[in-house]
């Protein structure tokens, strides 16, 4: 029987494994984490799926169990094709590759429903992270609204399920080192792998490469993404080391993409260096639209609301580590704490409280007199007008630089509340080329590398600048049923 072998175990390769079974194909899955620590970046995740929709019709396809009391409670709002390809060029400069975000759009529904009727993977609406009540109801907005059930571990441990449910074999353990290539016709026919017990060649008709970017490698993300990302903190696994992109460069695959960007955010400055898979994603700090982002001489230093959340929070961790000590502090008043992420409660955060700006000031480490004048500053240049979270509400600030264009409000209700953050990085842009109605590994002259495809975190060319919360999952799935059905296709024809 003809065999295909994934290199990865997250959503991306698990996708491509479960595409490849259903064409009567053999398929491996090489996974380099021991099983407690399986998943890769997938399992740190919110479990977040942005794809377009046309209304609740369309959500009730993927979650039919809705009630009646919770569809009155609640608006879904839709979003097409035409704002979903609008957001990916929008917010990646108009640099996002023309043919992946084509692929990606068109074919984003019809994965998250193969997900579900061929691999009983469940969805619930993100009440908690995208909603706001607005006149009694649960206003969604930003085009992801969709989440797997149970977040990033819920979707990696039923992906595994459904892996093993297929029969597919999991190598955990396994580290993958290198390409093999048949030199008569340049067809990659094999993977070099690294046990704990020996080192060998794994053979195959076909090879599908999910292994992630190169964040967890120290020595790449300083070379590539600049001085200074040594310092930054890991959402995710620690097993992100780079190791297949170098392995498929160096047989000439062509890189890709932003090299020197990745999707960095607002992460609680004592988090640990990599992932704990206890916490997850919940060191993530991403309710600051709410309120004010100040450094710690206390001057702000980006537009806290120039867009949602979802269009800046994976640009604007990278301005933390711009700022003195690498650090940043998130600022609430009594307005807008009700109103907080999930991740605000937990135990694991570095926070403080006080009655005046002042003590507020001291008890988190910025500076008294920059913080108190930039406060006052802000307040005296915040507009009124109807504040509403849940759109684009023009409530902005008027004189003062950086603006505040929407959901300005004047922080003056104690006690206040505040949260010290850093930078955390939890993939980088730049990667492999691709054919994107194929997933195949194109090469420097662009032509396809016969057996090698790839999906996931270490494809360039869609990711530039900026990201668009919850098409990371999204593409990863995509790209890795392309890539499962077009490899396994190839070995049978």
């Amino acid at each position: 029987m003809p065999k295909v072998v994934v290199v990865g175990a997250g959503n991306a390769a698990l996708c491509a494994a479960l595409a490849a079974s259903e064409h009567n194909v053999e398929v491996t899955v090489l996974e380099k984490a021991d099983q407690g620590e399986r998943g890769g970046n997938t399992f740190f995740t919110g479990g977040g799926f942005r794809f377009p929709y046309n209304g609740i019709e369309d959500i009730l396809e993927l979650i039919p169990d809705l009630s009646d009391e919770e569809l009155a409670k609640i608006e879904v709002g839709s979003y097409p094709e035409s704002a979903m390809r609008s957001d990916l060029f929008r917010v990646t400069e108009g640099q996002a590759d023309d043919g992946m975000v084509e692929h990606l759009v068109r074919n984003a529904y019809d994965t998250v429903k193969w997900m579900r009727e061929h691999h009983n993977q469940r969805w619930v609406l993100m009440y908690g992270r995208q909603a706001y009540e607005v006149d009694g109801k649960l206003k969604f907005w930003g085009g992801m609204i969709t989440e797997a059930v149970g977040g990033g571990e819920g979707l990696s441990d039923r992906l595994f399920s459904a892996t093993e449910e297929a029969g597919i074999e999991i190598r955990y353990g396994c580290r993958a080192l290198g390409l093999v290539v048949n030199e008569q016709n340049n067809a990659v026919v094999g993977v070099k792998v690294k046990t704990r017990e020996s080192t060998e060649t794994i053979t195959a008709d076909a090879i599908i490469l999910a292994a992630g970017g190169f964040e967890s490698n120290v020595e790449m993300r300083t070379r590539y993404l600049g001085a200074g990302w040594e310092f930054a903190k890991i959402r995710g696994t620690r097993h992100n080391m780079g190791d297949m992109i170098r392995a498929a460069i160096d047989i000439g695959a062509q890189p890709y993409g932003h090299w020197s960007s990745g999707h960095a955010v607002a992460w609680d400055v004592n988090a640990p260096p990599t992932g704990n898979r206890r916490i997850g994603d919940l060191y993530q700090k991403h309710s600051y639209p709410l309120g004010m982002i100040v450094n710690v001489n206390g001057e702000r230093f980006v537009d806290e609301g120039a867009d949602f959340r979802n269009y800046t929070y994976a640009k604007y961790g990278r301005e933390i580590l711009k700022q003195p000590l690498g650090i940043a502090f998130q600022l609430f008043d009594q307005q807008t704490v009700s109103m907080l992420r999930d991740e605000y409660r937990i135990r694991e955060i570095t926070k403080a409280e006080a009655n005046t700006i002042e003590e507020l000031a001291d008890a988190l480490g910025i500076d008294i007199g920059g913080l108190k004048q930039t406060v006052e500053q802000f307040n005296d240049a915040c507009q009124s007008g109807d504040y509403n979270p849940a759109i684009l509400d023009g409530v902005k600030t008027e004189g003062i630089e950086p603006p505040k264009s929407n959901w300005a409000l004047p922080l003056n209700q104690p006690p206040y509340f505040g949260v010290a953050v850093t930078t955390g990085l939890t993939f980088t842009f730049g990667g492999l080329k691709i054919n994107p109605k194929t997933a195949q590994v194109l090469d420097t002259d662009d032509l396809p590398i016969r057996g090698l495809y790839a999906t996931g975190e270490l494809v360039g060319g869609l990711f530039f600048h900026n990201y668009a919360g919850g098409t990371g999952l999204m593409s990863g799935a995509v790209f890795g049923r392309t890539a499962g059905a077009n490899a396994a296709q190839q070995v049978t024809s």
